[in-house]
């Protein structure tokens, strides 16, 4: 039954990373209707081994474009970038605008991540500023990740701090709802969204799993050392489910989003936060 459950948390992390529809607010769900203990030190740690599973996928995935980037810096494919201005600096602007809030604010993440009706509520907020920004910014004047300004990527890294604030906003509707309000294409701010995804949930899961495998004799630290083979078993199997679901989930979001809005994700939001805060009220 472990097994079971390790393989389908990896699925629904997987599935939910990267999608705009929160992956923390169906962690929490399905955590609770299987009534896991979340507090124990494994299970802190599994919860982390798995984001990072999903994180793996996204240089896989955009190896190709990660090569040109690094391959044209500082100047650009084009000839018209610089320092300041090419997709690799404004990833890492976006990062640092994120990064430094983020730690700072940590005490009160922490705490809205126990919360479902602080998950509730940014599902069913979130939806609506989603289906809102989908219909009202139609226009865009910036296509390409390759034309992006310094100031649209600090726009989309503060975005980001309200998804970490306020688990169950996700991490990549503020950012692509962040990207589309200053002109972005639903593609641009997209692929943006998910560059943004690399430093920023690598720098997040590095530091939570350091703190969670850490050699101290506290209830919220579990040395590796201190596993057993079954719990090593389980972090694999999520682990690699993690990652190849969240493959696929890229895969799907980037087709579907050259064709179609976010207005399905956004009614999936709406419908899923009145859910969560019904049941957080009863």
């Amino acid at each position: 039954m472990d097994y079971l459950i390790s393989a389908m948390l990896g699925v629904v992390e997987g599935l939910t990373e990267f999608l705009p529809i929160s992956s923390t607010a169906h962690l929490r769900v399905v955590e609770k209707l299987f009534n896991l203990p979340l507090e124990s030190p494994f299970w802190k740690t599994y919860t982390i081994v798995i984001q990072l599973g999903a994180v793996l996928c996204l240089p896989v995935y955009f190896w190709r474009r990660i090569l040109k980037f690094v391959s044209t810096f500082p100047r650009g494919e084009r000839g018209d970038r610089n320092v300041l201005t090419h997709p690799l600096s404004l990833t890492l602007l976006a990062f640092v605008v994120t990064a430094i809030p983020a730690f700072l604010l940590a005490k009160v993440i922490g705490d809205n991540l126990e919360s479902l009706k602080v998950i509730g509520s940014a599902m069913l907020i979130g939806g609506a500023v989603m289906w809102a920004v989908d219909a009202l910014y139609t226009r865009p004047n910036t296509n390409h990740m390759e034309e992006m300004s310094p100031l649209q990527a600090i726009w989309i890294g503060a975005a980001q701090i309200l998804a970490a604030v306020f688990p169950g906003t996700s991490r990549s509707m503020a950012t692509i709802a962040a990207g589309q309000t200053v002109g972005m294409s639903r593609a641009a701010a997209l692929e943006f969204s998910f560059f943004v995804s690399i430093p920023t949930m690598f720098a997040a899961t590095g530091y939570a799993l350091f703190k969670a495998v850490r050699h101290k004799a506290d209830a919220t630290s579990l040395s590796p050392a201190a596993m057993t083979s079954h719990e090593v078993i389980l972090l694999v199997i999520g682990f690699v489910v993690s990652f190849i679901v969240a493959l696929g989930s890229v895969a799907f979001l980037m087709a579907w989003v050259r064709r179609r809005g976010f207005v399905p994700f956004a009614i999936y939001r709406i419908v899923l936060g009145l859910i969560i805060l019904i049941w957080a009220m009863r």
